[in-house]
């Protein structure tokens, strides 16, 4: 029995989590608990880069960083493709249904409870991440520290813009999911520690903390397409101007958004793709125009960091919804590109539009997070409900241009004819409802759904027409009850649950 077996963990148990630099450390000290020996006070250059570099981790689909095939826990995979795809009208578990991981058919028909393990695991993930991006910006804030290690201003700089801005992602993530959550922003070495911060922050001020930790970050990362040209996967301004546009979205601070894609669009730095599928096409990894922050995937690296999603999906996982299948216009070449269902290739995830990778545990295939064309319906919605219809639905064709004009999965062309522009209006109302129709079947499978039916305040009539048994109370999902029965109180359930 290995000791995380033996402590009972509260909250900031998954919070406090140590820096991993190899897995075997996973089960030296309880998940959360950060060893005195590992609270460098001296740090070398090597150290703080890791740190960095291991804050990135938590968003990515690699298998079993968080312990070893625990279903139990939900923590195999990042489980945005459960809380975001399956819970909307877009996913199922899987192409043929079955009982295996019964906890994702619960999200699916919302009859789960607050200890399904999908909650846990994306809890855990976010939580892990905010420990490790702590980390980093307690060893980069430390004058001291980095003038001994070393460190150019230039590289402090951009490595602390990177730690807080994917540490304002992962709040983001957890404010979206659970509402009102404890806010961590300092590494916590001791048990005593970890119950002090165990309490709930008002959802208010969990932006404030996302929204000042993205304005710091935007200071402090170079005015370049790529932070780094070597390593372009890094956190870009580009990356935290189009995040700090998503916060306003989210906040329905319409003139904000607009503002913000306006700075995006002066950096000159993103364009739509000609093809819909370059983003997603491992072979054009950085060499396209549209993504503007990708987790990158790679095989075969010491420490594990290939794509493990593609594995699930050999093994009947994550299939289309006839609903999602029915949304797309005829000939959409985006159904084929984002799914085949013939051979049951998901494209998207995969990279590939031959089904390769599939069943690799280990792919190439980046995760996207965020691409242009996503940035350009924020606009397109803001634009809409500020009263600048016109130009809201210009953005809308110009998506859907690009779509008609991209090569379909065949090589080919779409037929004449195939979306034709919206026309023009003053029916805001009209125009929201293309808006919505463009943005599932664009974003389809990219975690993006559930997020959106929720803010627009659609998740209950969207999702009860469709069968699903979606309550009030799920336009949050409950706080993992373990961590709210440790807690001893001091972290409410969420209402309802």
């Amino acid at each position: 029995m290995n000791k995380i077996n033996k402590y009972a963990f509260v909250v900031t148990m998954a919070i406090i989590c140590f820096v991993v630099g190899c897995k075997k450390e996973l089960y030296k000290d309880p998940i959360g608990l950060i060893p005195e020996e590992v609270l460098n006070e001296d740090p070398t250059a090597n150290v703080i880069a890791s740190s960095v570099d291991a804050s990135y981790q938590m968003l990515s689909n690699t298998l079993n960083l968080l312990g070893q095939w625990n279903w139990d826990a939900g923590t195999v995979f990042r489980n945005d493709l459960i809380v975001n795809d399956i819970a909307s009208d877009d996913l199922q578990k899987k192409w043929n249904p079955d009982g295996d991981q019964a906890w994702m058919d619960q999200v699916d028909n919302f009859s789960f409870i607050a200890t399904n393990q999908a909650f846990n695991g994306i809890w855990a993930y976010d939580y892990e991440g905010i420990a490790r991006t702590n980390k980093a910006i307690a060893y980069l804030t430390n004058d001291a520290g980095v003038a001994k290690a070393g460190l150019s201003s230039d590289l402090k700089n951009r490595s602390l813009g990177e730690s807080y801005f994917l540490r304002a992602y992962y709040y983001m993530d957890l404010v979206n999911n659970f509402g009102d959550v404890p806010v961590v922003l300092i590494p916590l070495k001791r048990f005593s520690d970890a119950y002090e911060v165990a309490k709930k922050v008002p959802k208010e001020q969990v932006w404030e903390q996302i929204s000042s930790d993205l304005s710091k970050a935007k200071g402090l990362l170079p005015a370049t397409k790529y932070a780094n040209a070597t390593e372009k996967w890094r956190v870009s301004k580009g990356a935290v101007i189009a995040l700090q546009a998503k916060v306003a979205l989210y906040n329905e601070k319409w003139a904000e958004v607009i503002t913000l894609v306006n700075e995006l669009q002066a950096l000159n730095f993103y364009s739509l793709n000609a093809n819909y599928f370059d983003s997603f096409d491992q072979t054009k990894e950085f060499a396209e125009n549209e993504v503007i922050f990708a987790f990158d995937h790679k095989s075969g690296t010491l420490i594990r960091s290939g794509n493990g999603i593609c594995a699930p999906l050999d093994w009947g996982f994550f299939a289309p919804t006839a609903n999602f299948i029915s949304a797309f216009e005829a000939n959409d070449p985006r159904l084929e590109l984002t799914v085949s269902v013939a051979p049951k290739n998901v494209n998207k995830l995969l990279g590939t539009l031959n089904g390769a990778n599939k069943g690799n545990d280990d792919a190439p295939s980046n995760r996207i997070f965020i691409r242009y064309a996503d940035v350009l319906l924020w606009k397109a919605e803001a634009l809409n409900e500020t009263g600048d219809y016109a130009n809201a639905v210009a953005i809308i064709n110009q998506i859907r241009t690009r779509a008609r004009t991209s090569r379909t999965i065949t090589g080919g062309t779409a037929p004449a004819g195939t979306l034709p522009n919206r026309p023009a209006s003053t029916d805001k109302t009209q125009i929201k409802t293309w808006l919505m129709q463009e943005r599932r079947v664009e974003l389809g499978f990219e975690s993006q759904r559930f997020n959106d039916l929720k803010r627009w305040k659609m998740a209950k009539p969207v999702l009860t027409a469709v069968g699903k048994n979606f309550q009030d109370k799920n336009y949050l999902y409950p706080i993992p009850q373990g961590d709210v029965d440790k807690s001893a109180g001091t972290i409410p359930q969420n209402p309802g649950y």
